[in-house]
């Protein structure tokens, strides 16, 4: 029981690092950005080609999440921001979104190969550490560490900085933020970059957790990562985190019972049941945002 819980914990860490970048931008725009898996991909090719070429670890992280959060200021500028005064910019920012993963998907395949592409087995010390009764590698405890610590900051950021408040500002009500002084560009560019760095992180956690990066790598990841924000509540950052932990935990204790071809259907019918029972989500309210 206790290892079942904590493999649930460290693969739900990476799901909700991935998924609170996700509502941010959601929260936000009311826009689901769904390039937001090919910045999770190209952050991790990014990594790859940084400890290739001899860099620590601890130091491609940082530079492949600042290059995340650059992919995102252009997916922002590029794909969002010319269809953003439309009446219908949802569905043409949806569109559009999904047009730019294809597009990074391509570069990725062109750069990188079609196939999948690793770290060299001297990428991260392998070493076992017993939690209990429970065995994890200290890869497995750095990733859950460093995806509690970025949320952590988020948390922070949003709650005790100015650029916090002007997100809120702007997530409540664009036009008022724009009475208030507030630079709407300026702050949706900047949760953009914030959303792709935390979501380039999740990239490379995860990159290094299963060993395995190829050009369609997101695309799993982004159907458990709307999950995880439907299931805590579209725009909730608290509900992102708790329900990435608890598809984790759900995944891992499926496979443990009943095995891996019934992991996903008993992860998507807990969320139906959820659904059913909350229609927005165990953190979701009402909406009360102004155009």
């Amino acid at each position: 029981m206790e290892q079942q819980a904590l493999n649930g914990l460290f693969v739900g860490s990476i799901y909700a690092l991935f998924a609170v970048g996700y509502t941010l931008v959601f929260g936000v725009l009311d826009i689901l950005n769904l390039a937001h898996q090919a910045v999770f991909m190209l952050a991790a090719f990014i990594a790859l080609a940084l400890v290739a070429v001899r860099l620590p670890l601890w130091a491609a992280l940082p530079l492949a999440m600042v290059a995340a959060g650059c992919i995102g200021l252009v997916l922002e500028r590029v794909a969002f921001r010319p269809l953003r005064d439309r009446a219908d910019s949802n569905i043409s920012g949806l569109i559009s979104s999904i047009a730019v993963a294809t597009v990074f998907e391509a570069i990725a395949m062109q750069i990188f190969g079609p196939d999948i592409s690793r770290f060299s087995e001297n990428t991260f010390p392998d070493r076992i550490i017993h939690v209990g009764s429970a065995t994890a590698s200290l890869l497995q405890l750095c990733i859950i560490g460093i995806s509690v610590l970025l949320m952590g900051a988020l948390t922070l950021l949003l709650a005790r900085t100015r650029l916090g408040r002007q997100i809120r500002a702007v997530a409540e009500s664009p036009r008022a933020a724009r009475v208030l002084g507030i630079n709407v560009n300026r702050v949706i560019a900047a949760a953009f970059f914030i959303s792709s760095a935390l979501g380039g992180a999740a990239g490379v956690l995860f990159g290094l957790a299963f060993n395995s990066i190829s050009p369609d790598v997101g695309r799993s990841v982004e159907l458990k990562g709307l999950a995880v924000i439907i299931l805590g509540g579209m725009g909730s950052i608290p509900g992102a985190v708790a329900a990435g932990f608890a598809l984790g935990l759900i995944e891992v204790f499926t496979v443990a019972r009943f095995g891996s071809s019934w992991r996903d259907g008993v992860s998507f019918a807990v969320l139906f049941l959820v659904l059913l029972a909350r229609p927005r989500g165990l953190f979701g309210q009402a909406a009360a945002r102004e155009a």
